[in-house]
């Protein structure tokens, strides 16, 4: 069997199970891994755990999909929503989507980023009557850094060698 041969059959399998197929060698952030992000929780949040996973390197005008996982639900009842920054278009629902009692949900939501920079998709989860809030980074391009780019040393009239910084 050749190469190829191989390939299709591993492929095949990884439709049929629903394994994604994007991968990334280098592990650079915002690529897909199998390693999912867990959000911190509050004591007097909603209680569901939330995981995520940006699929893709985000790009302005391109889809990018975010995997979300749900746990700890134990309300029927229980459900998420979805809102975007502006300058970042959600595709689809917005909810709110129901979240099935003691067992993971998983969704995936597709964000469009408008141009270079940093935007976020905000996930309310509910349930006992509590919201919890999480913001998922989407960054497009470079962050900019919060600092200036250090200007080099200068010099004092009275021959001191000194470095300029801003003072917030």
């Amino acid at each position: 069997m050749g190469t190829h041969h191989h390939l299709g059959i591993i492929v095949a399998a990884a439709l049929a199970i629903g394994m994604p197929l994007q991968a990334c060698a280098d592990g650079k952030p915002g690529r897909s891994t199998s390693k999912m992000t867990a959000v911190p929780a509050k004591s007097n949040g909603s209680g569901v755990a939330v995981q995520y996973r940006v699929d893709a390197v985000p790009q302005a005008g391109v889809a990018t999909p975010i995997l979300l996982s749900f746990e700890g639900v134990t309300e029927a009842g229980a459900t998420v929503r979805f809102a975007a920054d502006a300058g970042l278009s959600l595709i689809g629902s917005a909810g709110p989507h129901a979240l099935q009692t003691g067992q993971t949900t998983t969704l995936t939501v597709q964000v469009v980023p408008d141009a270079d920079g940093t935007g976020y998709l905000h996930v309310f989860t509910t349930q006992h009557g509590a919201t919890s809030a999480t913001s998922i980074v989407v960054q497009v391009g470079k962050a900019l850094s919060a600092l200036p780019e250090a200007s080099g040393l200068k010099q004092t009239p009275d021959g001191d060698k000194i470095r300029s910084m801003p003072v917030k």
